[in-house]
């Protein structure tokens, strides 16, 4: 009798574990199944390499099955937003999967990688722990508030204060990680949890944010000189014709001299006339030349407006209309 009562005393001590066990390592078990015969597909795992995850990263990112998406309207369905915005990619929260679009312009080569590992940080932060998720927000805060200098971040955080204010860490914890350079070595530390060289995603951020910055500035350094250009172009040609009718009111004048026989006042005043005539027409030539300059700046901005316009199309997700048949 004493055998079986400690059977069974072993029994109910066991069933009584086993959920215990069970609530503590349930994240190990939800990765396990949903890791249990997945292999990434190559364009994911070439991605997870080229931003240098290490495995813990790796493994974060895997369990959310990511998913390279090529058309826009599937991409749209998995990751919903508001229509006027433009998102490259999206985190479904709990760990239920992490979507990039995959932008065919070789001009934007590594936005995918720079989406992939901004996605998993968020991953990541969904992981923490209470304690840690402290500490890691703290970090964050101050780089905020006391040294972030980057005018192009500072605006894309006050635009998710407006869209997201909620997930305003959250989002700085992925943003950072991705998108500057040099930050405070506790941080910097904190990152090397998921990357074994952040510095190339960061490279990877820079590189394609500069095929729309080198762009933007471009254009603006050409809408500058069209504006100041279009401006002595409009004072000249009232200059001009100011002056050609001072020249008409002159030759009027100086033909009626002719005409009434005051030879001697007509050639006096033939030398001023001829030399007003010399300017007036140097003024047309510089004129001409300023509108073929005009004209030529005109289709350099245009051309890069163009370029402009095709970089973001690039990488615009939002659902179009479609036409009838």
């Amino acid at each position: 009798m004493r055998s079986k009562r400690a059977i069974n005393l072993l029994l109910i001590a066991t069933l009584v574990v086993i959920p215990i066990v069970g609530f503590w390592q349930r994240q190990n078990i939800y990765d396990w199944a949903k890791l249990y015969g997945y292999d990434p597909p190559a364009a994911i795992a070439s991605l997870a390499a080229a931003n240098t995850m290490n495995d813990h990263a790796k493994h974060i990112f895997y369990v959310n099955h990511p998913e390279l998406v090529s058309e826009s309207t599937t991409f749209r369905q998995n990751c919903s937003s508001d229509e006027q915005t433009i998102i490259l990619g999206c985190y479904h929260p709990d760990q239920n999967g992490i979507f990039v679009f995959d932008v065919k312009d070789e001009r934007l080569g590594g936005i995918e990688e720079v989406t992939s590992a901004h996605e998993m940080l968020h991953a990541a932060y969904d992981r923490l722990s209470g304690d840690d998720k402290k500490y890691v927000d703290g970090l964050l805060q101050d780089y905020y508030q006391n040294h972030l200098t980057d005018e192009r971040i500072k605006q894309t955080i006050e635009a998710y204060k407006q869209s997201e204010p909620t997930e305003l860490v959250n989002e700085m914890h992925s943003i950072f990680g991705t998108e500057v350079a040099e930050l405070p070595k506790p941080l910097e530390d904190y990152y090397k949890r998921y990357f074994m060289n952040r510095a190339v995603v960061v490279a990877f951020s820079q590189r394609y944010e500069s095929e729309f910055t080198s762009r933007s500035a471009k254009a603006a350094q050409y809408e500058k000189q069209i504006e100041a250009l279009k401006a002595k172009i409009t004072a000249k040609e009232a200059e001009l014709r100011a002056q050609l009718e001072r020249i008409k009111a002159e030759q009027t004048r100086l033909d009626s001299l002719r005409a009434s026989g005051q030879t001697e006042q007509y050639n006096a005043g033939v030398v001023a006339y001829n030399a007003e005539v010399d300017a007036y027409n140097t003024g047309v030539a510089q004129y001409k030349r300023d509108v073929n300059t005009y004209n030529s700046l005109v289709e350099q901005y245009n051309a890069i407006a163009g370029e402009l316009k095709q970089l973001y199309g690039a990488i615009d997700t939002r659902l179009t209309t479609q036409p009838a048949r």
